[in-house]
């Protein structure tokens, strides 16, 4: 039976890991953990933010409704507070098809 590699699920991402992943500033984060109650970073005892997965998919779900849909914060706080089971289903169909894209260019690259 062939080995098979396990995908490795951080419990926790790092400030430097989120702002890497995100494309943004550390300040930015940290402005929209102000902003938004769903972001609750943990703190270790020197005060750095860890971030979980569930942090993660709401920040994904923040950005895409402030960059790419155009919501204003107050706007994206009240969709969210009103929302925010369609927002995470709809964030979990984006990211399957993000993934079916990402498949599909590199198919087309090695033909």
């Amino acid at each position: 039976m062939p080995y098979k590699e396990r995908d490795i699920n951080k419990m926790y991402y790092t400030m430097g890991e989120i702002t890497e992943m995100f494309h943004v500033n550390a300040s930015q984060i940290r402005f929209y953990e102000k902003e938004f109650d769903i972001l609750q970073p943990k703190k270790n005892k020197k005060g750095n933010r860890l971030f979980t997965p569930e942090d993660v998919e709401n920040l994904k779900i923040i950005f895409n409704l402030v960059n790419d849909k155009g919501y204003t914060l107050k706007g994206a706080k009240d969709f969210l507070k009103n929302n925010k089971g369609d927002a995470k289903e709809n964030q979990k169909i984006i990211d399957s098809l993000e993934n079916l894209k990402g498949f599909l260019v590199n198919l087309a690259e090695e033909l």
